[in-house]
């Protein structure tokens, strides 16, 4: 009876076991759901870092300079991942060449993973709003960036180093809310 009453108790337990550990995940997906934490923003490890050294090839067609990290110094630059192939950078073009306008900073482009008849039409058939674009045919240039996918954008202050990243495509309130306050800041730095 002693054992019949031990089996009957841990047949019990093993119904009430799973119950419990699906308790424990919900509350743990419930609390990650609701600490305001934007799931989408991706920590870089890079941020505070000098950027890479990244010499790439310009943009056969384009009368622009490919990207080199050694024209950072002293500027405040946005370094956009892009490709042709890629629907959110479709997307945030058009906050590209909004930003294009004021001149305190540059935007340099990145081609990743792109040929170049596509990335050529992409641009001639949207506008430019880059002033070098740098091919990275291989994607090596993207991994040593710690891109994750495209679009993404790195701000680099005029010290060279990394001072804010975007992953996704830009939006007017992304840049409104996130990246100007973070260019003012770069421009302000000394």
């Amino acid at each position: 009876m002693d054992q019949e009453a031990t089996q009957h108790r841990s047949r019990r337990l093993m119904v009430f076991v799973p119950l419990l550990l699906f308790l424990v995940l919900a509350a743990l997906f419930l609390s990650q759901l609701l600490s305001g934490r934007d799931s989408a923003e991706i920590p870089s490890a890079l941020i505070g870092q000098p950027a890479p050294k990244t010499n790439l090839a310009p943009l056969e067609g384009m009368a622009l300079p490919g990207l080199d990290s050694r024209t950072f110094a002293g500027n405040v630059t946005l370094v956009n991942v892009w490709a042709s192939w890629c629907a959110p950078c479709r997307e945030e073009h058009p906050v590209l060449l909004q930003l294009s306008r004021d001149k305190r900073f540059a935007i340099a482009g990145m081609n990743y993973k792109d040929t170049p008849e596509n990335a050529q039409r992409f641009l001639s058939g949207l506008g430019n709003p880059y002033s070098t674009v740098g091919v990275d045919g291989s994607g090596r240039a993207a991994i040593e960036w710690g891109v994750y996918g495209v679009p993404e954008t790195f701000l680099v202050g005029k010290d060279g180093k990394i001072r804010f990243k975007h992953v996704g495509p830009l939006t007017e309130q992304a840049v409104a809310t996130s990246l100007m306050p973070e260019i003012e800041k770069a421009l302000d730095a000394r």
